[in-house]
This record gives C-alpha cells, structure tokens and sequence, in this order.
C-alpha cells in the first residue's frame, strides 16, 4: 500500500545516470499527503527514489516540465504541442543507492525504461542523511527539505581533503564558519587544533572559552594575547619587500651577505644547534636589524683622509646610536676634491637605508619589528625563539587559536599572512615524524577573505604557501578552509584541491560559474539556485557529505561581527570636537603614532 501512495511515475529514458521520468496520469495533485505529511512533486533538488529488487536507487530533481522531455522522444510524440506541454516531465540524476539501511555514493546498477519511481518520505531521507558516525561527523545545521533532519558533515573529509566556503556578502558566510569551528570545539577532543587566520577580527568573540586571540593592541581583560610576528623569521625577500625604494640585484646580494653574517654571529652568541653551512638569509635564526641598519648606515658615510684608505677615517663629528636609529656623521667631503675624501666602496643606498629607518620607527610595525620577548638586543639574542611562539599558536590546551590580523597595515598584509602559513607549515613538516607533527596531531587551517591573499595569478608568498598546502598538507595532517565572497579571483589549481565545497547565497554570475566547476555536470542545477538561497542557507557537496544537500546552518547567538562602524549609532553619539583633537590627528600622523607612548 505504501509504495502504491509513493509511485509517481515511470522511466521513460535513460542516458548514463541521467533519466527523464513521465508523472503518472493518476498523480491527483503535486503536493499529495502521506501518513499526515506533506510532500512536494518536482522540487529543484528534491529527491526520488526508484526500487530494484532489495536495493533502491536515489536521484535529484534537476528539472521539470516540457524541457525536461529528450529531443529523441519529442521527435516521436505526434501528438499537438498542447498535449505535450499537458504532460509532466521530470529529469533526475543518480546519486547513491540503499541496501537494507546502508546508504552509499554511487550505484552499482542502472534502471531501465518502464521501472517505477516514487517519492522519498521522511524515513528515506533519515537513512540518506543518517549513518554518519557520530565520533568523527559534526552537525551543522537542518536539512532545508525536512527541518526535522539533522545536517551532519564529515570531519574527517571535511579536514583532510580541504574545503572551500563560499557566498556573497550578507549570505550567511562567517556564521557558516563560525558554526563548524563551534561544532569541532564542542565536540570534546582532546587534542585538536584548528588555526584561524581572521583579517577582520570578526571571530574574537564567537568561542570565548574554547580559544585563544592574538592580536595586535591586545585587550588583556578579554583574554587576548598580543601578535608578535618576528621580523627575523620571515624570508629574505618578504623582509626587504616591507621597505619601499629599488635595490640593484648586487646591492641585494650586498645586503643578503650581511643578514647571513649577523645570523652566524648570533648562533654563536646563543650557541644555537646548526651547521654553518646551512645558514641562509632565510633561516628563521634572530638577529638585530638596527645593528645591522647601523653597520650598512655607517659604511656609506664614512669620509677618508686619505683617498681609498679605510684605516684613515675622518673623526665622528656626532656619535650615533643603533637602537635610537641616529647615524654616525663624519667630517663631510671636500668639495674641491681635497681631503677628505668619499668611501669609493660605498655601495650608494643611503636612500634605501633612511626609507628603511623609517619603517623601523612606524610604531604600526612594532609587532613585526619590536616583538616583544622575540627582539633581539644589538647582540642578536633573544629572550624566547620561535618554539615558544610555534608553542603559543598551536600547543595550547584550547582547540582553536586565532589570529587577529585586523592591526597589520594593509600594504604587508599579504606578505605577512603569507608568511605565517609558511612559518607554520614549514615547521609542521619538519616536525612531521613528532607528536606534534601533523601527522600525529593534524591542524586545520581557516583561511578568512581568502582572496584578499591567493590572487589567481599571482605568484606572492601567500599563494605560493596556499597551493603548497593545498597540493601537499594532506600528506603531512594540515587541512585548509578557503573562505571568500569572491571565488573567482582565487586561484583555480587551489580551489580545485578542496574536497568539499559549501555554497552559500551567490547573486555574481562569474563567481557561480567557478562553483558549477567544483560540482558534477549532472548537478548544475542546483547551482542555478544560488542566488535564491535564504540567507544562512547553503548547499554542500563533495567528500564531506555522502551526498549533495542544501541545509539550513545553525545561527550563532554570538555571530561573527562585521569590523565595519554602525553608521547611525556613531553619528547619533553626541561628540564635542575641538581644534586641539585635530592638532593631536596631525601629530599622530607625522610621528608615525596611533596613540601617545
């Protein structure tokens, strides 16, 4: 009885996994009632289900109506337009198929014209969306087609074969994460790790007790660390790209030369373990940069008694200081070409030197060039390394660590982001063979506003370390979540490494076209659904869901929040301003200041 209520039709043709299903003449009405229920006939992305013997094989609903009809049967009907319009039509596409209780992807059997197709109830959608083991799935929300079902994802595939969380502004898109992170954090692990690299700040607040924020400005009373990213572990090219002014390829070789000399005396300052010979300006080995300023500062100033004779330098007319950045001024050079004479060695980058000593004075890169315990005193030593920080970011005993990027001026931010990845993911793999290697204790890496950072085409730090994640950090336990509004200016040979892709409202045409990419042909349907989606509302396919479904997430009570200022609070405050607040503004501006010292 009950599969004489479900029938709707039969298969009329079948072309691969894709058939075109006529609706019985006997179907009363599209929205019938069973068992007190009901069920909708031809909805987008629907399911039916149809049965062979002890198995039953599922498809959605790709289309409906006249234009679901093949061309080889329209060529056959001779029948007016009117009565081929009169007909009910439908395509659906085979996704999985059922045995006893077990549903699985994929089908080992294919329907034929004439087998009967009906309608999936409320008991066939637990099996298709049930079976996930509760220790290694998170649920995340409720199936939009049945709000009763749970929406469940699998952490496993989820994490090690990457994702990619996609949606316009307003869609729904930070809540979505902050969802999965809240889910994994609540989940009771005991040793996870998930790092979020936040440019925004948005996520400060969403797993207050299951995370540790590092920003720039901490606010210790929230429970917030300060950033400190030291300017000495970041690669010789990433370093000198923070200074602006052009260097001659032999003047960067000049430049490298030193870096390298004052990391070896550091080593041996500190009597760090490491062979000499495998020291480069890249090696993440502290020294001090206004020393190393000094030296390059004083070797270009120097003046001679005697022409090209070192051993006669003129006296110090104003002796300078290396951690105050004041140069050394020596007695000037004769103009008529008398003494004393100009340093003919001098390699001419003055210029650069002063664009540099200006850089090292902007109390906006102090968390690069003044970090904390992590400076060098003139000597290259350091109070803590790079393990104590590698320590803080991912040794903590709180599942998530967040990276607070909000601070970091705009100009390194991806020099600086890219950065970090290839901090973090060089020591992972290094360390992949410890217990703190991924491969004993995975990381999962959220990537916020990915675009901002893995620009196609672009061939920076930050996408060079991305693909290198996205290409191999499965080997060595690291995952990745892209998260952007704007997918098609991310690189394509990353987003096709994620495993699973959440799609959530999408109205830009270009963007929805590098979605349809990532998801089967037979499904494109669904794609066209996009800019329709409710907001928090997504569809989800790939390896972390046993099948494609469009699933109404949870919302948070304390949802990210976007950095940008609520207008119309801001300009309802009545705010007494005076010159003196424009005068401080200025001050502020020319001394390179955010606030008074």
């Amino acid at each position: 009885m009950e599969n004489i209520q479900t029938e709707i039709g039969e298969i009329v043709s079948v072309s691969g996994n894709i058939l075109t299903v006529q609706l019985s003449n006997s179907m009363k009405s599209n929205m019938p009632i069973i068992d007190g229920i009901v069920y909708r006939i031809g909805q987008i992305g629907s399911f039916l289900k149809v049965p062979l013997g002890y198995a039953n094989l599922y498809g959605i609903v790709t289309q409906i109506g006249a234009a679901a009809i093949p061309d080889s049967i329209i060529d056959s009907i001779e029948d007016s337009f009117t009565d081929i319009d009169n007909r009910q039509w439908i395509n659906m596409v085979l996704v999985g198929e059922q045995t006893g209780r077990k549903f699985e992807r994929g089908v080992s059997q294919s329907p034929t014209t004439g087998d009967k197709v009906h309608l999936v109830t409320i008991n066939d959608l637990d099996i298709i969306y049930g079976g996930y083991n509760e220790k290694n799935s998170i649920t995340v929300g409720n199936i939009s087609i049945s709000e009763s079902l749970n929406a469940k994802v699998d952490l496993n595939k989820l994490i090690s074969r990457h994702c990619a969380i996609l949606g316009s502004t307003g869609s729904g898109k930070s809540n979505t994460v902050g969802v999965i992170l809240h889910a994994i954090a609540n989940k009771g692990f005991k040793s996870s790790r998930i790092l979020v690299i936040d440019p925004h700040g948005e996520y400060n607040n969403v797993l207050k007790g299951k995370s540790n924020v590092f920003k720039i400005k901490a606010n210790s009373e929230e429970n917030e660390k300060d950033l400190h990213i030291p300017f000495w572990a970041l690669p010789f090219n990433e370093l000198m790209s923070i200074f602006p002014g052009h260097l001659s390829d032999q003047n960067r070789d000049y430049i490298r030369k030193n870096i390298v000399e004052a990391k070896l005396k550091s080593i041996e300052e500190q009597d760090i373990d490491i062979e000499k010979e495998l020291v480069t300006a890249d090696t993440p080995i502290p020294f001090n940069l206004k020393q190393l300023w000094f030296e390059l500062d004083d070797f270009e100033r120097q003046t001679y008694k005697e022409r090209a004779k070192p051993e006669t330098k003129t006296e110090l007319q104003v002796v300078g200081d290396a951690e105050s950045l004041i140069s050394n001024e020596y007695k000037p050079a004769s103009a008529g070409g008398g003494s004393p004479f100009l340093n003919n060695r001098a390699k001419g980058i003055l210029g650069f030197l002063d664009s540099m000593r200006i850089k090292l004075k902007d109390s906006t890169f102090n968390f690069l060039f003044e970090p904390g315990c992590y400076t060098p005193n003139l000597h290259g030593k350091v109070e803590l390394d790079l393990g104590n920080l590698l320590f803080e970011w991912l040794g903590s005993d709180k599942p998530v660590t967040i990276l607070d990027l909000s601070g970091i001026p705009s100009e390194v931010m991806i020099s600086i982001s890219g950065t970090l990845l290839k901090i973090i993911y060089d020591a992972l793999f290094w360390g992949q063979n410890l217990t703190i290697g991924g491969k004993e204790q995975p990381l999962f890496i959220v990537l916020e506003e990915a675009h901002n950072y893995l620009r196609s085409g672009d061939n920076s730090i930050s996408s060079r370390a991305v693909q290198t994640i996205a290409k191999e950090g499965r080997k060595y336990g690291v995952g990745l979540a892209l998260v952007t509004q704007r997918p098609s200016e991310l690189d394509e040979t990353v987003l096709s490494q994620c495993g699973t892709v959440i799609a959530l409202r999408m109205n830009n045409t270009k963007d929805r076209g590098f979605i349809s990419s990532a998801i089967q042909d037979e499904l494109q349907s669904m794609v066209n659904l996009l800019p329709s989606l409710r907001t928090g509302e997504g569809i989800i396919s790939g390896e972390g869901v046993k099948i494609p479904s469009r699933i109404q997430f949870y919302k948070l009570t304390n949802a990210p929040k976007s950095s940008d200022p609520i207008v119309s609070e801001k300009w309802m405050a009545n705010k007494t301003v005076s010159i003196e607040n424009y005068n401080k503004l200025l001050s502020f501006w020319r001394n390179q200041k955010l606030e008074e010292i």
